[in-house]
């Protein structure tokens, strides 16, 4: 099995429920396939560099995963057939690149807990 990571675009106008079943069926359909998800991300609304269908931002999200090669092209098939999905890429991490992600999730987390805890110190104020 191979390590991947694909990142991909949803529609701005998608509601909120909206998304989270959209990324739920691209889970799903991954786990179907005999997926391992390793790491899934919500990176939030962000601001596109430039205009997509006429859209100038999108809810970005990250999936890790380890699948077997074959499972690649028809789950790109299926971001193709869905029209809420603005932009998507899949790349092969190689052993460094998985490295740096396992670096690169350690580092979120602790961001996480850091502003947590800030959060928790403001608040007893």
């Amino acid at each position: 099995m191979n390590h991947y990571e694909t990142v991909f675009i949803l529609n701005p106008v998608l509601s909120d429920v909206q998304v989270k079943e959209t990324v739920k069926k691209f889970e799903d359909y991954l786990v179907s396939k005999g997926a391992e998800m390793i790491s899934k991300e919500d990176w939030g609304l962000k601001k596109l560099a430039y205009t997509i269908q006429n859209k100038k931002s999108g809810f970005y999200h990250l999936f890790e995963y380890k699948v077997d090669g074959q499972s690649i092209t028809p789950f790109e098939l299926e971001f193709r057939r869905d029209d809420s999905i603005m932009r998507y890429l899949t790349v092969k991490l190689d052993k460094h690149a998985a490295a740096w992600a396992v670096k690169r999730r350690v580092r979120v987390k602790e961001i996480k807990i850091a502003k947590a805890t800030k959060i928790a110190k403001a608040t007893k104020k």
